[in-house]
């Protein structure tokens, strides 16, 4: 196939990259870790990290879970919000030679199960602000050991502790929690989990580019949530990629090791994590932000010291511009503002530019392409409203619903393929057949057309998902859970555009209680729902819409709203 868009590269990016420099994601991060030791890594509260003290943390959770006898292909969750106990256990599962296991930090019980059932995660490293949550389902999952972590466990000796007994006692952010030992359980702190493995012996561990990294968890089409499998070469790959297409960017700060990037999106996100990992591939640091939401305390953040990248959502490029303070920034080293996770606006994109005087260069990517696929070139000076041009190694087609490439300028699905691309989805054989044509391109399931420069446009959605501040919600598995709601008959999901969030939740209810409230079934979308999936519309209808074979009729329901 032609690829058009080479034409339009910006000079200096490479046409392709080699994922074969390195015999797996671990060489890699060790490559850094011992290149960049005396280094800063990552800042979180004004504590400090260094590369050195990256490499020795994880090298001793690394050999704490190997002494735990788990299996070379055994999958480890992380639970984690945006602190450095993160990295390090992200680090430390991969070197030891097992698959990370992203999860939300703020899944209910439900949505918990699920994910440890499905990726079959044996050990679990997570904030005790969650345990509770935990202890609701542990027993009917296979996880066998849990690392708990406190939020000051790795800020320092005095101030750990002070952050800790504040978040315990003063905020009352940990729940009462109790992990059953009778079963074989093994409970450990955080911190006694690295000291002990600072007296076992680590084995770096045999991976290869095949071996899987992470099991990264999406929404599904039919109900419940599907882990895509991305091997060290996707991440590898998806690493080189944004490396080539963001250097140029940066090239005005000199040494490129002296650039801060902003990790506010969470690191659970493959949109952070990709870009969290580009960051130790260049020997920068991270600015690790715990709670984005504390807006005030992200916008005195940024006014500390200089920073050179930020990727965030529209979303979240839109609430700090409504934050008084935000102005007051120092923004004269603002390289790239990366909009990425959802569509970005053209209002929020002009306000941007005006208040920060960085341009937001919108790109596309899934969980399943490391985040990886299409970008503006990061040197542009205006938003330009549409997702940019495939990144090196990367092919984008335009097809029909058989799979055919259509012509230039024509509309279809965007079809992806290059090394960044999952294998395909964890023990779902019907999905993987469903989502690659014959010629290896993964369906996208968006619809957008190519102009003659390379650029794609998305016009529409061929798939029902919602995309609620950049994470994508599927109305079946809303569907499936608000119908087991005491009074409900049955019920139809669909989103809606929202200026805040790009798309809201609304869901359309046939009830057989006279009595069942809106704030009845909001109550029980809270307990069952994590917060990005509750609907923020409830509409009581007599029936719904159905085809002639009893199929509900989302697309008139969106007609009406």
């Amino acid at each position: 196939m032609e690829k058009i868009w080479l034409k339009s590269y910006p000079p200096g990016v490479p046409h392709d990259i080699n994922p074969e420099q390195y015999r797996s994601l671990p060489h890699m991060l060790e490559e850094s870790f011992q290149k960049n030791a005396s280094s800063p890594f990552a800042v979180c509260m004004e504590s400090w990290m260094t590369y050195g003290e990256l490499d020795q943390l994880s090298a001793a959770l690394g050999a704490w879970l190997q002494d735990k006898g788990l299996e070379p292909d055994a999958r480890v969750a992380i639970m984690l919000p945006n602190i450095p106990q993160f990295p390090v256990t992200m680090a430390g599962i991969l070197r030891a030679g097992f698959t990370c296991v992203n999860v939300n930090p703020l899944y209910t019980a439900r949505e918990l199960e699920h994910q440890l059932k499905d990726s079959g995660a044996t050990a679990i490293v997570i904030l005790e602000n969650f345990a509770a949550v935990l202890t609701e389902v542990i027993d009917n999952t296979p996880i066998k050991h849990v690392v708990v972590a406190s939020m000051g466990d790795l800020l320092g000796f005095w101030y750990g502790k002070w952050i800790t007994f504040a978040v315990r006692h003063l905020a009352r952010m940990v729940p009462a929690y109790k992990l059953d030992l009778a079963r074989g359980l093994t409970v450990t702190s955080f911190k006694q989990a690295i000291s002990e493995g600072k007296s076992k012996s680590f084995k770096s561990a045999a991976s290869t580019l095949d071996s899987v990294a992470f099991l990264q968890y999406t929404g599904g089409t039919t109900g419940v949530s599907k882990g895509a499998v991305l091997t060290h070469r996707n991440i590898v790959a998806a690493i080189l990629q944004a490396e080539a297409w963001f250097t140029p960017a940066l090239d005005r700060i000199g040494d490129i090791r002296k650039s801060n990037s902003i990790a506010a999106l969470p690191l659970y996100h493959i949109f952070a994590l990709t870009l969290s990992l580009l960051a130790i591939r260049w020997g920068s640091f991270l600015t690790l932000i715990p709670n984005p939401r504390d807006f005030g305390g992200f916008v005195a953040t940024l006014k500390m010291r200089p920073f050179h990248l930020l990727p965030a959502v529209n979303t979240l490029f839109n609430a700090l511009l409504q934050q008084p303070q935000f102005k007051t920034v120092d923004f004269s080293s603002l390289c790239v503002s990366q909009a990425g996770g959802m569509a970005a606006s053209a209002g929020t994109a002009k306000h941007w530019l005006e208040v920060t005087g960085c341009p937001m260069v919108e790109g596309w990517g899934m969980s399943e392409t490391c985040a990886i696929g299409t970008n503006n070139p990061v040197m542009s000076k205006e938003f330009s409203g549409s997702i940019g041009l495939p990144l090196p190694g990367i092919d984008i087609a335009i097809k029909d619903d058989e799979g055919n490439s259509l012509a230039q300028g024509e509309s279809g699905e965007i079809c992806i393929r290059g090394a960044n691309v999952m294998v395909g989805y964890f023990r779902q054989p019907d999905e993987n057949k469903r989502a690659f044509t014959a010629d290896g391109f993964m369906r996208t399931g968006d619809i957008g057309v190519m102009d003659e420069r390379g650029y794609t446009k998305i016009v529409d959605r061929k798939k029902d998902m919602i995309l609620v501040s950049g994470f994508n919600v599927f109305p079946s598995e809303l569907e499936n859970v608000i119908s087991l709601c005491d009074g409900v008959v049955e019920c139809a999901v669909i989103g809606i555009p929202d200026e805040k969030q790009g798309e809201a939740i609304k869901v359309f209810v046939v009830k057989d209680d006279p009595h069942l409230s809106e704030e009845d079934v909001a109550k029980y979308c809270q307990h069952n729902l994590t917060g990005y999936k509750r609907p923020k519309y409830i509409e009581f209808r007599d029936e719904l819409p159905k085809s002639n074979v009893g199929k509900v009729l989302r697309r008139e329901l969106r007609v009406g709203k």
